[in-house]
């Protein structure tokens, strides 16, 4: 094989990994087993960080620990009383909406209930889905990320990237993910049973496994713009 082929095969390979990282809401509870999360964490550490502080820390959750978690979590989502109590520490979404970004948001919600037949006004229903979020989709492993309080924004940026990575290698591995920034807001009942040190914020969790292919949600394929209408040349 020449150079250029094999250049050509990998860039092939690593745009079908990048095009192939979706998130998926549906997992099958096939084991995933510790050396392989480890080589997924040890790849995505290759991110990219300011002065190379590598501001990452990792909580992999399985079995009883997970499933403990899971049952609190979605007692407390479908409790409005008990929901009440719980805030997000910052903020991800922006306080105010506008177009485009609202369109996109509304669009995904519209197409994932309309998949599951949830029709709008269904807030029970509604709900229910999204407390799925809690119990990782049926994944086998749930991830959490944390960052040190000391970090500025830019450790933030950096953090951005190590994500990313562990969902590409994730994928890379014949495994899927789902980022969920929906955990956050009950950080303090996960730092509880995550013995998260108070020096220590929650970023986000994920779930990591083999999804299931008989999930409708998992048909579900978020659209992308093109580079032409985000991107500008100037010479």
């Amino acid at each position: 094989m020449s150079d250029s082929d094999s250049q050509a095969e990998i860039t092939r390979i690593v745009d079908e990994v990048i095009r192939g990282r979706r998130s998926v809401r549906g997992f099958l509870s096939t084991t995933v087993l510790k050396k392989t999360i480890l080589e997924i964490l040890d790849i995505a550490a290759r991110a990219p960080s300011g002065t190379n502080t590598q501001p990452w820390q990792v909580i992999v959750v399985t079995g009883k620990k997970k499933e403990a978690l899971s049952q609190e979590l979605i007692e407390t989502a479908l409790d409005p009383v008990r929901d009440a109590e719980h805030v997000q520490e910052y903020y991800y979404y922006p306080e105010k909406w506008v177009a485009p970004f609202i369109d996109r948001r509304r669009k995904v919600g519209y197409d994932l209930y309309g998949l599951l037949g949830i029709t709008t006004g269904e807030r029970e229903r509604m709900g229910q889905q999204f407390a799925r979020n809690y119990a990782f989709f049926d994944a086998p492993v749930g991830l959490f990320f944390t960052i040190d309080r000391v970090m500025g924004q830019g450790s933030w940026l950096d953090y951005g990237m190590f994500l990313q990575n562990v969902m590409l290698a994730a994928r890379a591995r014949g495994l899927d993910t789902c980022p969920q920034a929906a955990f956050c807001k009950y950080h303090r009942i996960i730092a509880q049973h995550l013995e998260i040190p108070e020096q220590q914020m929650l970023v986000c969790g994920m779930s990591l496994g083999y999804e299931d292919h008989s999930k409708i949600e998992n048909t579900l394929h978020t659209e992308r713009e093109s580079s032409e209408s985000f991107c500008r040349f100037l010479a």
